[in-house]
């Protein structure tokens, strides 16, 4: 896979990472000759990449497209975009000025990706399962428990009975002792977490919703989830793509907290009237 240019196409990189051998050559033919894909049928690109025309019609509809034409029309949208954007990537010659504006665009190009990706129905969703919640429960790893923690923090202002768990133990002990009241806010980039899967299946298990945020729509948390929310960050050299994509993740996260806040504005800002009065009382 050509790193830097599939980062115009959000979609294929999403995905990428839970395709088949044989898919994984549809997306890299198209990402190699995006120009000649449009001029191209089913047939065409079969026998370019070696696979069948029933292999390119699921690979089209795994992507969430009805067809070939649709995935066109998402390539055009991809080349259109990337003709006004550049890859920024860092030299180990820049000032610390050029890596700071690059590091800010790239974050920028990542946000504007994860619009593209996100699915807003699915947000609803998401907020529908959390104000239900008896009591939610996040899970995460690494760069991923940083946004469980974030989460964690600010829905609590929401007036949700929330608490993040980043030890493998703790979290299994949690997910055990769910119920189908309850629910799961299950955070990765890579959606592939063994232990993290682990914690998630004994969540569902016990009859809890799973929220997902990965940057893997087809990762196996992915195929956990009840909903999936899915946006991933830009790699440069000296940042991992897990590393961008911890930002994307908690912008994703306040989206959805504010889809909450807004379901009961005015119990939101009743909470966040206490809250603020007994802040204040730690002050000098």
């Amino acid at each position: 896979m050509d790193e830097k240019a599939i980062q115009q196409f959000p979609v294929l990189r999403s995905a990428y990472g839970g395709l088949t051998k044989s898919e994984r050559r549809i997306a890299d033919y198209i990402v190699a000759a995006p120009e000649e894909i449009m001029e191209q049928t089913i047939s065409d690109i079969a026998n370019a990449t070696e696979s069948s025309e029933i292999t390119v019609s699921r690979f089209c509809k795994k992507l969430g497209f009805s067809g070939l034409q649709e995935l066109k029309l998402n390539l055009i949208a991809g080349m259109s975009a990337a003709e006004n954007k550049e890859f920024h990537d860092i030299r180990s010659g820049d000032r610390c000025s050029v890596v700071a504006s690059k590091m800010f665009q790239n974050i920028s190009d990542g946000l504007q990706d994860t619009l593209a990706l996100l699915d807003y129905d699915a947000v609803d969703d998401a907020a529908r399962i959390l104000r239900r919640a008896r009591r939610v429960a996040v899970f995460g790893f690494g760069n991923s428990a940083t946004v469980c923690r974030d989460i964690a923090t600010r829905y609590l202002r929401l007036g949700l009975a929330i608490q993040a768990y980043a030890d493998s133990h703790m979290q299994v002990t949690s997910a055990a002792l769910l119920s189908p009241a309850d629910a799961v806010i299950a955070v990765s980039h890579s959606g592939a977490s063994q232990e993290l899967l682990q914690s998630v299946q004994a969540a569902k298990d016990s009859g809890a919703s799973i929220v997902v945020i990965t940057s893997h729509a087809k990762s196996p948390l992915a195929k956990l989830a009840d909903v999936c929310l899915c946006g991933m960050g830009r790699e440069v050299r000296y940042s991992s793509e897990a590393g961008a994509s911890r930002l994307i993740h908690m912008a994703i996260g306040d989206v959805l907290y504010t889809r909450i806040a807004m379901a009961d504005a005015e119990l939101f800002q009743d909470n966040m009237q206490k809250m603020r009065r007994e802040i204040t009382k730690k002050r000098i």
